[in-house]
C-alpha cells in the first residue's frame, strides 16, 4: 500500500510539473504574437541602435535674398492651386513661399519691365519641405496679378499692358488682353487670373492702352466698343494644372506722365 501511495505522489508530481511547463510555453507564444506599439530602435541584426537622422539646421544652410516689395515697386501675385505657394510682394514667410529671387522691378517710367517667381530656389525647398535638397512642385492656380505697390498715388493714370506670360520656359496663349485697375484705391493691379471677377463684371475703373473700357462716369458709365477684349481671366489654369516652377510676366507700363 505504501508503495500504491508513493507511486501515486510522484504521478501527481511530474504531471503537477508538466502542466507548470505547459502554462509557461503558452504565456511565451501569447507574448510573441502580441502586436507592440512602441518604436524599436534596434534595426539591425547585431543589435546596433540606429537614431533618426538630425534635423537640418537653418543656421548651415545659404539661402538666397527674399525680394519684398516696397512702395513703387512691381511684382507678381500668385497662389497655386490648394492655396498653400503664394507669393503677394511681402515679407510674412507664410505667404510669401516664392520670395527667394522674385523678380520685383522698380517702376521709374514708362517702359518695359518682368516679374517673376520660382520654386527653384533653396529656400523654397526649405521652407517646403524641411530640405534645401528635397523639391517641392507648385501645381494648379487659384490667383494671379501683376500689382504695383502704391500704385495709384504714385502712378496715377499709369496702364500695365501684359506682353507675354510664360511658364517654366514656355510661353502661354492668352484669352482676351488683361486690363489695368484698382482693387483697393492704392494698388495698381493687372489681373491675370482672378476667378471672382468675370468679363461681364469689369470694374468701372478699368484701363487700357486702348483707352478707358467704360466711357462717362459713374452710373452713366457705358462699356467701350472694344471692352469684350478684354479679360479678368487671360491665362488659362490648366497650363499650371499639372505643376510649373518658374512664371515670368513681361510687361510695359505707359501712361505716366513725364
Amino acid at each position: 500500500m505504501k508503495k500504491f501511495i508513493a507511486c501515486m505522489l510522484l504521478s501527481a508530481m511530474v504531471c503537477g510539473a508538466l502542466a507548470s511547463c505547459g502554462d509557461k510555453e503558452g504565456s511565451k507564444e501569447e507574448a510573441t504574437t502580441q502586436p507592440t506599439t512602441e518604436a524599436t530602435t534596434e534595426a539591425t541584426t547585431a543589435g546596433e541602435a540606429v537614431e533618426a537622422p538630425s534635423a537640418i539646421s537653418a543656421e548651415d544652410i545659404d539661402f538666397e535674398d527674399k525680394s519684398v516689395a516696397q512702395s513703387g515697386d512691381a511684382y507678381l501675385a500668385i497662389v497655386d492651386g490648394q492655396w498653400w505657394i503664394q507669393n503677394w510682394g511681402g515679407d510674412d514667410p507664410t505667404q510669401n513661399f516664392m520670395a527667394y529671387n522674385a523678380g520685383i522691378p522698380t517702376i521709374t517710367g514708362n517702359g518695359d519691365y518682368t516679374v517673376s517667381v520660382t520654386a527653384d530656389t533653396v529656400g523654397f525647398r526649405y521652407d517646403t519641405t524641411g530640405s534645401p535638397d528635397d523639391q517641392y512642385t507648385p501645381s494648379g492656380l487659384q490667383f494671379m496679378a501683376v500689382i504695383i505697390k502704391d500704385g495709384e498715388s504714385k502712378f496715377p493714370g499709369a496702364v500695365i499692358t501684359v506682353n507675354s506670360v510664360t511658364v517654366d520656359g514656355r510661353e502661354l496663349t492668352l484669352d482676351g488682353k488683361p486690363y489695368t485697375s484698382s482693387d483697393d484705391g492704392q494698388e495698381t493691379r493687372a489681373n491675370l487670373y482672378n476667378q471672382w471677377v468675370s468679363k461681364d463684371n469689369i470694374p468701372k475703373d478699368a484701363r487700357s492702352a486702348d483707352g478707358k473700357l467704360y466711357e462717362g462716369e459713374g452710373d452713366e458709365a457705358s462699356p467701350a466698343g472694344f471692352i469684350g477684349d478684354y479679360s479678368p481671366q487671360s491665362v488659362n489654369p490648366d497650363d499650371f494644372a499639372d505643376g510649373w516652377t518658374t512664371v515670368e510676366v513681361n510687361f510695359t507700363i505707359s501712361g505716366i506722365a513725364e
